[in-house]
């Protein structure tokens, strides 16, 4: 057998173990801009999954419907409203936190382009809402 041969013999068998190689889905990290395009939302690895926390909103972006009274005149600015931190099929479950109701859900993302992040938060389960939020710099 030559080398080339040999190697090739060598590939199939460890295919054959193994398995087929799965891509690795794409990393969401980054910058996110939300679908209304009026808040970004920086994304970064956390506890095996991904976190989001809102780094710039419109006008005053203050928390005013948190269920939480005493943290209604906090700024948006700095809150965590993504926890996806379960693999769940192409993307990651957990919570998600929407300052708009002052609500969190239990939440989903997926990458569905390397430019587009399909976010969704539901409640009972199957009531859902989903957003499609765009990288930029």
């Amino acid at each position: 057998m030559t080398s080339v041969s040999l190697r090739l013999a060598s590939f199939a068998l460890l295919v054959a173990v193994t398995g087929p190689v799965e891509a690795a889905p794409g990393d969401p990290s980054g910058l996110w801009l939300t679908e209304t395009g009026k808040s970004k939302v920086k994304i970064a690895p956390c506890g095996g999954g991904y976190c989001g926390t809102i780094v710039s909103a419109p006008g005053k972006a203050l928390d005013a419907n948190n269920p939480d009274a005493s943290l209604r005149g906090r700024s948006v600015i700095g809150v965590q409203i993504l926890d996806a931190r379960k693999p769940d099929g192409n993307g990651f479950s957990g919570s998600l936190y929407n300052p708009n109701d002052g609500k969190t859900y239990s939440g989903s993302m997926k990458l569905t382009k390397p430019d587009t992040l399909e976010v969704s938060g539901c409640v009972l389960g199957f009531l859902c809402k989903s957003q499609t939020w765009t990288r930029t710099k």
